[in-house]
């Protein structure tokens, strides 16, 4: 399994480092794209590397798309190049996006019919149901409330694609919690 995930200058160091750490720790590649320019760095000043130019990448390979949220948002719903590829992962594989991200899917019409989450100041009528939680997941989307709901939302990726049993296993790697 291949996980991508899109960041541009301004994203939330939690909402991606979060989800890359799990995901790799429970085997799955998670390739890191930058938008543009030579680095990518959060709004807490936190650079990623190693990172692949979004141009460069083929995303044909990776089964997730994962938007995290923050600042660079704006960017990316800006970007025509960035919009196409949610859409297309949005119909055939798993899309993820998490606080601010998810009103991009929201605003491409990609969350009408659906139960969805968001930063709740940014919610809209995006023609789903919002749900005032930390992570849902509706069909192939998943999407995650806030900062706070990093880890939860990271496992809700991990169980979309290795499954339940995965998930448990990995979660009882890290730490004890009731089964």
């Amino acid at each position: 399994m291949i996980a991508a995930i899109i960041m541009d200058n301004g994203f939330e160091e939690l909402e991606a480092m979060g989800p890359i750490a799990l995901l790799r720790r429970a085997g799955i590649q998670v390739d890191v794209i930058r938008v543009e320019g030579n680095e990518v760095t959060g709004r807490f000043n936190v650079t990623y590397s190693p990172s692949i130019l979004f141009s460069e990448y083929d995303f044909s390979k990776a089964d997730c798309l994962i938007l995290p949220g923050g600042p660079h948002y704006q960017k990316l719903k800006k970007n025509k190049d960035v919009l196409s590829l949610i859409h297309e992962f949005a119909k055939k594989k798993v899309l993820a996006a998490i606080c601010a991200s998810p009103t991009i899917l929201g605003q491409e019409g990609i969350l009408k019919g659906k139960k969805y989450t968001c930063f709740k100041e940014l919610d809209e009528d995006f023609g789903g149901e919002y749900q005032y939680q930390y992570v849902v997941t509706d069909g192939n989307i998943i999407t995650g409330i806030s900062a706070a709901a990093s880890i939860d939302f990271a496992y809700a990726i991990i169980e979309k694609l290795l499954g339940k049993e995965k998930c448990d296993q990995l979660k009882a790697s890290i730490y004890w919690y009731a089964r």
